[in-house]
């Protein structure tokens, strides 16, 4: 998935850090197409490691990955050969992780297939932007692997690249992260058959680490361990755009958006307001919104959003707006919401004004058993490819975090609850565990603090 390439993007670009951005995608075995489903050839899959190199590799990155998940979903979303050759400008690859194509061929003993597939990953990517990828974690299939693809990286005129199979960031962070496998497949810390990391090495290395884990095993050119920072130098991307991509929608001969929300707002103000539409503060407040509208670019927003309303009216389909939206006099015109904002007194401002950086969004709910068929009407009229559903992501939080940590544990449940307990949940408001241990902060919790200072498993669990 590419869920958080633009937060990464601007993380990265705020601590003045060069973003990469990529995805590890599940490949599947050659010669079997992405919507495949036998259990017995496409239950199997590759690692592929795929790098945005510039603007044309990062929209080929986002085809793959929606592709893999609408049309090659089989227990993984997956990107078949053919796809992925179409779809290769602009994008760095490499042979990957043991779990790629290549290394599982090798592994396997199947080097003369190896050999083949590496000649079309070579190929279909080019070889300024196909790579030779090193592991080195401690497993010995991994020696064997890289003892073969270093003598093919001269052969074919590859660049070899030594790489580390990050999953955290520091090596402190090892045991957390091993608490989270358990907490993620549903087991306890004590299992001895759980899965597990090999070993502790899973963290962002140092040139200097990188070395002297490659060292006792493989003798590598001094390139190997500076092409990462090549890679980094050409990969070019920047997902600052500022235009709004919106879709079109059908209007009334002779009318552009402007004017067609002008329509429909002043035949609004007639219906609602009757004699009062003329009043100077009518008037005003719609001229202000309307150019204040129009200036943003938001006119066709408003149209699209009134024609969802329309539709719903039609059917009898109920909804609500929430939010700052009902402040808007031309939202209760257009029939978008069912407020009278100058009789309550909303103000428009909160939801649209010139010093805002980001879309506004109305935020309508309908009912469960109709929201299909909202859902179904705005793909018929916008078109498959300009409709999108937005995930919302959870967040584990200081209380849940206590609670699923707990049980990865084996603590006993009634202790862990009472800790949990101690930590307050407010709505909206984010409560870090650092919070309640910080003296003079509005959730300071003299108990959890002495607790921890007296109690191993309750430092164990928070820390």
């Amino acid at each position: 998935v590419m869920h958080g390439a633009i937060e990464f993007f601007r993380a990265c670009r705020d601590a003045n850090i060069k973003p990469i951005i990529g995805v590890e995608a599940y490949e599947t075995a050659w010669g079997r197409p992405m919507g495949g489903r036998d259990p017995q050839l496409d239950r199997e899959n590759y690692h592929l490691l795929l790098l945005a190199r510039n603007m044309t590799g990062y929209r080929n990155l986002l085809k793959i990955a929606s592709h893999s998940q609408t049309d090659g979903y089989y227990y993984k979303p997956r990107v078949d050969h053919e796809y992925l050759a179409a779809h290769a400008e602009g994008i760095i690859a490499s042979t990957g992780c043991l779990g790629a194509e290549v290394p599982q061929l090798l592994y396997q003993g199947k080097e003369r297939e190896a050999y083949e597939r590496l000649g079309w990953y070579v190929d279909v990517f080019g070889k300024e932007n196909f790579f030779i990828e090193l592991q080195e974690h401690s497993i010995p299939e991994l020696v064997t692997v890289n003892k073969t693809l270093v003598p093919w990286a001269e052969k074919f005129g590859l660049n070899l690249v030594a790489t580390n199979d990050v999953h955290y960031v520091r090596e402190q962070d090892g045991g957390p992260h091993d608490v989270l496998l358990c907490v993620q497949t549903g087991v306890t810390i004590d299992q001895p058959n759980r899965m597990r990391m090999t070993d502790g090495s899973y963290f962002l290395k140092s040139r200097a680490q990188m070395e002297a884990t490659f060292r006792p095993f493989i003798d590598l050119p001094a390139s190997a361990f500076e092409h990462s920072l090549r890679i980094a130098e050409m990969c070019e991307i920047d997902l600052e755009d500022p235009t709004y991509h919106l879709p079109d929608l059908p209007i009334p001969e002779g009318y552009t958006y402007e004017t067609y929300l002008r329509h429909l707002t002043e035949e609004g103000l007639k219906r609602l307001y009757g004699a009062r539409a003329t009043d100077s503060e009518v008037q005003e407040r719609k001229e202000r919104e309307l150019r204040i509208i129009h200036e943003m670019g938001f006119d066709i927003y408003y149209l699209i959003v009134a024609d969802l309303c329309d539709f719903a009216r039609s059917r009898n389909i109920w909804w609500n707006v929430r939010g700052s939206g009902a402040g808007s006099l031309v939202a209760y015109c257009t029939g978008i919401t069912g407020i009278d904002p100058l009789k309550n007194n909303l103000i428009f401002e909160r939801f649209l004004n010139p010093g805002r950086v980001t879309m506004p969004d109305f935020d309508l709910d309908y009912p469960d058993d109709q929201r299909e068929e909202m859902i179904r009407y705005t793909v018929e009229k916008y078109g498959e490819d300009q409709v999108a559903q937005i995930a919302t992501f959870n967040r584990m939080k200081a209380k849940a975090a206590v609670r699923d940590v707990g049980r990865a544990q084996g603590i006993e449940l009634a202790k862990v609850d009472y800790i949990a307990k101690l930590i307050p949940g407010i709505p909206g408001k984010p409560v870090t565990i650092q919070d309640c241990l910080t003296e003079g902060h509005e959730f300071y919790s003299q108990e959890l603090v002495d607790l921890y200072a007296k109690e191993a498993w309750v430092k164990t669990l928070l820390d």
